[in-house]
C-alpha cells in the first residue's frame, strides 16, 4: 500500500467502523511519521477550557475557536501549539515545521520572542501516538483515509464540521461517508 509515507503533514481520517471514543469521527494531522512511529493532533475536538484561561500570553492568537482542544489520549497533561507563521520556519528552538508555514511551537516561550511570528494558533491538550508499524496496521485494516489538508483545515473555524468537510472534498464514494449515521442501527 503506497500512502506516500512519511505521513506528516497530512491528514488521517477516521472511518465510520473505528469505534474507539478517542478516535470516532476524528481528523488528525500527522506531526511526525518516522521509523520509530507517528504523532498527530486531533483536530476537531475543542474542549469548553478557553485558551486565555490555560495560556494568557498566547490567548491574543488563537484561532477561533479560541479554546484548548483535546489532541489526543496521550499525555493529557502537556500542550502543543500548533502554529501557522508569518515566514519560512526553520527548525530550532521556538518551531518545529511540520508542513510550509505550519508547526509546533513552543508554549513555554513568550508570544514575543518566536521568529519568524506566529500568525494564528491552536493549542492541544494531548496527543495521539503510534509505535512503530502500528500506524501503518491500521491504514491496512481500513481505519483511517488519508487527506492531503487544506489550508484552514488546522484553525478551522468549525471543528465540528471538520470530518464531513474533508470526506466530501475527496469526492466519489469516499464522500458518502460524510452522511454515515452515527449509530447505523438506528437507521
Amino acid at each position: 500500500m503506497d500512502l506516500g509515507l512519511p505521513l506528516s503533514g497530512r491528514l488521517l481520517v477516521a472511518t465510520p467502523p473505528l469505534v474507539d471514543p478517542n478516535f470516532d469521527r476524528t481528523v488528525v494531522l500527522v506531526l511526525e511519521h518516522t521509523a520509530e512511529g507517528a504523532v498527530g493532533v486531533v483536530l476537531n475536538r475543542p474542549s469548553d477550557t478557553p485558551v486565555a484561561e490555560a495560556l494568557p500570553e498566547w490567548a491574543p492568537l488563537a484561532a477561533e475557536p479560541a479554546a484548548v482542544f483535546i489532541g489526543g489520549p496521550v499525555a493529557v497533561g502537556s500542550a502543543i501549539g500548533l502554529a501557522l507563521a508569518t515566514g519560512p520556519i526553520v527548525a530550532g528552538e521556538a518551531w518545529a515545521p511540520v508542513d510550509g508555514l505550519l508547526g509546533t511551537v513552543d508554549l513555554a516561550l513568550d508570544p514575543a520572542d518566536v521568529e519568524p511570528p506566529v500568525e494564528r494558533l491552536r493549542v492541544f491538550t494531548g496527543y495521539a501516538g503510534w509505535d512503530a508499524g502500528q500506524l501503518e496496521h491500521e491504514l491496512e485494516e481500513g481505519a483511517w483515509l488519508v487527506a492531503d489538508a487544506a489550508p484552514g483545515d488546522c484553525h478551522t473555524r468549525d471543528p465540528e464540521g471538520l470530518w464531513p468537510a474533508v470526506l466530501r472534498r475527496q469526492g466519489g464514494r469516499t464522500a458518502w461517508l460524510a452522511n454515515f449515521p452515527p449509530d447505523p442501527r438506528l437507521n
